[in-house]
């Protein structure tokens, strides 16, 4: 039995990975490219290879707008709420739900409507609005919960910092916010730092390139600079999670503790990198 009616209409999001947050911290900007497809019934091949798993192409799409675009969110919300508590691996495991993109990036208006259709608060988006009782609850009642770190490694500090310079909070929470960013500081626990090895932009050129693992044209990744301030590691041809050097031409990846990058040098130039994650191993060759 067709599941889609004859007035469905399917969305194919085709996603682009960019650069730069506005705590500073590599994130993602903007998705385009969406395709509608025709009207007519979907055949069963058309159907989500998951089904009745909600298509990745909406979930990474919701996510992805929660980042700075209301009207976009609204649009997909309101027609299936459930997507306001979708949840994205970006890589390696660095999961984001799309109330804690809104989060992240100060984004009050959209946090608040997809909480309105479901989406569910942590001390992360309590932060963010200012909600100064709430989080020192949190905080009392889990001592060190202070110190985890939300997506893409975005401290907690970082969630009110970012909340009180989007300029959305009204003036309680903005008194609130900074009584909150405040206790914070005092902790001193709030805002853990990743351990990386200066490197400088001169360096980071060497590293920079397409690396392939496999025959498939989309069998690889790519490594980028970041406005010459540090390298990510992305889908082939994308921006992604920044890269921090723990030793001499090895890397950890943003958001995650098990994950290592190093690579392989000849005559300082960079040969190849390889990926090591708790249960793979994976080399891919520079191209």
């Amino acid at each position: 039995m067709n599941i889609y009616n004859s007035k469905s209409r399917r969305v194919v999001l085709k996603s682009s990975l960019l650069g730069l947050a506005s705590v500073a911290v590599p994130n993602i900007l903007y998705s385009k490219g969406i395709k509608m497809m025709p009207d007519e019934s979907a055949s069963n091949e058309a159907v989500f290879h998951r089904y009745p798993s909600i298509d990745d192409a909406l979930v990474l799409e919701i996510v992805t707008l929660s980042h700075f675009n209301l009207d976009g969110v609204k649009k997909l919300v309101n027609n299936r709420p459930e997507l306001a508590r979708a949840t994205w691996d970006w890589a390696f495991g660095d999961w984001e739900t799309a109330l804690g993109a809104a989060s992240h990036v100060g984004r009050p208006d959209i946090a608040n409507f997809l909480m309105s259709k479901g989406a569910r608060p942590g001390i992360f988006t309590y932060t963010m609005l200012g909600n100064y009782d709430a989080v020192k609850a949190m905080i009392d009642g889990t001592p060190g919960i202070e110190a985890i770190a939300g997506p893409h490694g975005i401290s907690l500090l970082q969630h009110a910092q970012a909340g009180l310079k989007s300029g959305s909070l009204s003036k309680k929470q903005m008194t609130e916010s900074n009584k909150l960013i405040s206790y914070l500081e005092k902790l001193g626990t709030a805002n853990p730092k990743a351990v990386t090895l200066p490197i400088t932009s001169a360096d980071q050129i060497k590293y920079v390139g397409d690396y392939m693992f496999g025959d498939k044209s989309n069998a690889g990744v790519t490594i980028k600079q970041a406005d010459q301030r540090y390298l990510t590691l992305g889908k082939l041809g994308k921006f992604g999670g920044a890269l921090y050097q723990k030793s001499s031409n090895v890397f950890t990846y943003s958001g995650t503790s098990s994950i290592e990058i190093s690579f392989s040098i000849e005559n300082n130039v960079v040969k190849s990198l390889t990926i090591t994650e708790p249960n793979l191993t994976l080399k891919a060759i520079k191209v």
